[in-house]
């Protein structure tokens, strides 16, 4: 009796290598929800790390800070007093789109964290601070800051690219550190995965060795264990997507403020939702698919191997 009719005539859903009791059904899915729950948190790291770096360099790179020492005293071109030809200068530099001059109580706040809450009341006098936004990052800041030294010497400007650059170096290492986690944690859930395999080689090697004897393929073989596996790495992925999800928009309610977007203060459920990105929402998807894969391949490759070593 060939393979093919033994297969017909067996009952739906035989076991003939008792594989149910060979790859346990809690202890796999548990270890790959684990992991797949520890994927989610490194995606939203590095989606995290990633928006970040987008708000700052959209935000701090398109200003400027312009300091006027002597705001109240004439300027040296053009008469008027140094500060209001400051201001009316930049709205005519290209790639500047307005220039605010800060308050005396802006002031105060912008210094209170280094003078106390008497900053206001000092004697020294403190030059005049202009938030300037741009339209252009291309503008030279250099060429500027000449232009109005001319009309307003000792004028500053202060370009935040520095910083700017400092925290996108910053934010690439949090993705670096979030793909590496990404990557130890896929590794890991793979190991389990080939353990758990092994184990259960180990644990049905009699029946193997008759099922084999008796005409059954290396594919046939593997494609049975590669098929448990899968499912127990499916609904473990599934578990850790389901386990993840009220963390990761727990997460970005609390990273909304960093990235620029508002935070309420008693947000809806449905803001909560609005709140995670759609890249953390493929990802939540395509976790079940992924440990799916994973569990696949590695029983595939993990019992052609073993099968490869018998006699």
């Amino acid at each position: 009796m060939s393979l093919r009719t033994r297969r017909s005539l067996r009952p739906a859903g035989f076991d003939e290598l008792g594989l149910r009791r060979a790859i346990a059904d809690r202890i796999l899915p548990f270890l790959v929800a684990a992991m797949a729950f520890l994927a989610a948190l490194a995606v939203a790291g590095w989606v995290g790390a990633a928006a970040l770096a987008q708000h700052w360099q959209q935000g701090a790179g398109s200003a400027l800070t312009v300091q006027v020492p002597k705001p109240r005293e004439p300027a040296a071109q053009g008469g008027g007093i140094r500060l209001d030809r400051v201001l009316a200068a930049l709205p005519a530099t290209p790639g500047v789109a307005s220039a605010r001059s800060l308050s005396d109580e802006e002031l105060g706040e912008l210094l209170r964290p280094w003078l106390g809450s008497g900053a206001e009341r000092l004697a020294i006098p403190l030059p005049a601070v202009i938030a300037v936004r741009l339209n252009d990052s291309t503008v030279e800041t250099e060429r500027l800051a000449l232009r109005l030294n001319e009309i307003a010497p000792g004028t500053l400007v202060e370009s935040h690219g520095v910083w700017i650059r400092r925290l996108t170096v910053l934010a690439r290492s949090l993705q670096a550190c979030a793909g590496l986690a990404l990557l130890l944690v896929a590794a890991v859930a793979a190991a389990v995965i080939a353990v758990a395999t092994r184990s259960g080689l180990s644990a049905r090697r009699e029946a193997i060795e008759i099922v084999h004897g008796l005409g059954a393929t290396d594919s046939y073989i593997a494609a049975r264990f590669a098929g448990r596996a899968t499912l127990m790495a499916a609904t473990g992925g599934t578990v850790g997507a389901a386990l993840a999800l009220p963390v990761l928009i727990g997460l970005a309610n609390l990273a909304a403020p960093f990235t620029g977007t508002a935070a309420q203060e008693s947000p809806s459920p449905i803001a909560l939702v609005a709140a995670l990105p759609p890249a953390l929402w493929l990802t939540l998807a395509g976790l079940p698919s992924a440990t799916a894969a994973i569990g696949f391949l590695t029983a595939q490759a993990t019992v052609r191997r073993w099968l490869r070593r018998l006699p």
